[in-house]
């Protein structure tokens, strides 16, 4: 044993995703990150017109300078398989070996569960090669499993399906973060679900129904991005790509099929697993725009690993204004409809990119009707952020500062089933505003954190008003929490009164 193990710095397995063609499995195979230690290069404008480099070294790299990781190569070979190797290690699980002609004799396409077996034996494997025989370690251990596409399906076959897999196992499985995984399977136009009959590559693993079977959901359901209460659904992280454009396999073949509101692969309402917190970024399913090598998968995935804070934000809608004349149609008993699409994003101070970000051009605002927020009380769930205290002033610990933009587009209403475009403007707004957030850790055990804001319309990039302190319940299973709300409200009619709540809590404690 050559470390002890310490929260939350647990060992990383990562699981690759779906490679198509033998040649793209020779490809995967022949490298010993099989994607991990991809980064990506952009430009970007600066005040004076000049372009500059921004480089992102990979996921693997960073963990390497910010967190202490290792790979475990050694002399050519895997050393867990014989070797000690310290908590914080990086696993690359290389279940596609067995299915290369170039390392087999007679390779074969396993299903699956097979892989979710091999999942089971690796982590088992390193338990013993970073716990050895240390009773207190072994009770200690725990491993974080993060995955890419496909191999988020591989770590939920893992987790429901009990047929794969040892408990003690499944146990020590800490977090679960997914990229661009289909958890409600892949849909195309035309056909829609990939149908259960294209067997080629195990192409059909996308097929809702073949899913359901390995991931053990009764029925036939017509969702299978249920994680069916065999793992916490708050310790298992969905990330989304929103970007289409950007996806080239197949010679740009793939996008067009699978249409907008996707990742190029991915639609966007099959991404997530419900219930699980969940962030959107501007990102394609792979390639040089990649949601693997970017900052923003980055920032999610060590900030939901290591990060000591989880803060939620919810839009409570209060009321909705309508223009005078649908109001006066509203009064004379007209039926009125409209849908709201709202959009947000959250970046840290000085970050140079959005952590989650949700707009209606790139397919993935937040869209509810007028009823189901204000009868229905479904608000705008907008944000689950996870930050970090670690970063220390002279003072101490310092505040967390992040800001929100909040957006609330014009909708298309209709009057008595009837198109109504008078006074419409496209694009348009009823509410837009960035928040500046600050907040303060408690001074001592008896004192609560303080959470202080600012309007960018008043005092932009400033906090300097304190938010209300609420009494709200918690989540079932969650840390205890404080909540705070910030009221909202148009200058202008039609426009939106309302309040952004936040609800802040620990996180791996």
């Amino acid at each position: 044993m050559s470390e002890s193990i310490e929260r939350p710095y647990f060992p990383i397995i990562y699981v690759r995703g779906y490679a198509g063609s033998e040649d793209a499995v020779e490809e995967t195979v022949a490298t010993p990150y099989m994607g991990f230690n991809l980064g990506a290069t952009k430009i970007r404008q600066r005040w004076d017109k000049s372009v500059e480099r921004l480089i992102f070294e990979s996921p693997l790299v960073r963990l390497m300078k910010e967190h202490g990781y290792a790979d475990t190569y050694l002399g050519g070979v895997e050393s867990y398989l014989a070797e000690s190797i310290p908590a914080r290690s990086v696993i690359v699980y290389r279940y596609y070996d067995q299915t290369s002609a170039e390392l087999n004799d007679d390779p074969s396409r396993p299903d699956i569960p097979v892989f979710a077996r091999g999942l089971d034996t690796l982590i088992g494997q390193v338990r013993e090669a970073v716990c050895g025989d240390d009773a207190a370690q072994r009770k200690a251990f725990r491993v974080y499993l993060v995955a890419h596409s496909m191999g988020g399906l591989i770590c939920r076959c893992f987790l429901q399906n009990t047929d794969v897999g040892r408990a003690e196992n499944r146990k020590a499985v800490d977090k679960v973060f997914t990229y661009a995984t289909p958890h409600n399977g892949i849909d195309v136009r035309i056909l829609g679900n990939i149908p259960g009959f294209f067997s080629r590559n195990n192409t059909n693993n996308f097929n809702r129904g073949k899913m359901a079977d390995y991931l053990r959901l009764a029925g036939d359901p017509e969702r299978v991005d249920s994680l069916n209460k065999k793992y916490d659904t708050q310790r298992f992280f969905s990330l989304v790509g929103t970007n289409a454009n950007d996806y080239a396999v197949a010679a740009g073949w793939s996008r067009r099929v699978v249409g907008p509101m996707s990742d190029g692969l991915v639609r966007i309402e099959n991404a997530t697993v419900r219930g699980t917190p969940r962030a959107f970024v501007y990102r394609s399913h792979s390639g040089h725009h990649g949601i693997v090598n970017s900052e923003e998968g980055y920032q999610n995935l060590s900030r939901f690993l290591f990060g000591n804070v989880r803060v939620d934000g919810v839009l409570e809608v209060e009321e909705l204004s309508l223009p005078p004349a649908v109001e006066q149609a509203k009064k004379k008993g007209r039926r009125i409809r409209a849908s709201y699409h709202f959009e947000t994003a959250v970046r840290p101070r000085g970050a140079r990119y959005d952590l989650h970000r949700r707009v209606l051009e790139e397919g993935s605002a937040i869209l509810r009707g007028f009823d189901e927020m204000l009868q229905g009380g479904r608000h705008p769930h907008l944000f689950s952020v996870f930050l970090s205290t670690s970063a220390r002033t002279k003072r101490g610990r310092g505040p967390l500062v992040f800001s929100v933009d909040i957006r609330v587009r014009v909708p298309e209403y209709e009057i008595d089933r009837r198109l109504w475009l008078d006074d419409h403007i496209e694009g348009s707004y009823l509410y837009s505003e960035t928040l500046t957030l600050e907040a303060v850790p408690p001074a001592d055990e008896k004192s609560g954190w303080s959470v202080r804001y600012g309007l960018d319309s008043k005092t932009p990039g400033r906090a300097s008003r304190d938010a209300e302190r609420v009494d709200m319940p918690q989540p079932d299973g969650a840390a205890a929490g404080m909540s705070f709300r910030i009221p909202l409200k148009s200058s202008t009619r039609p426009g939106l009164t309302g309040a952004l709540v936040l609800r802040a809590r620990e996180w791996n404690a």
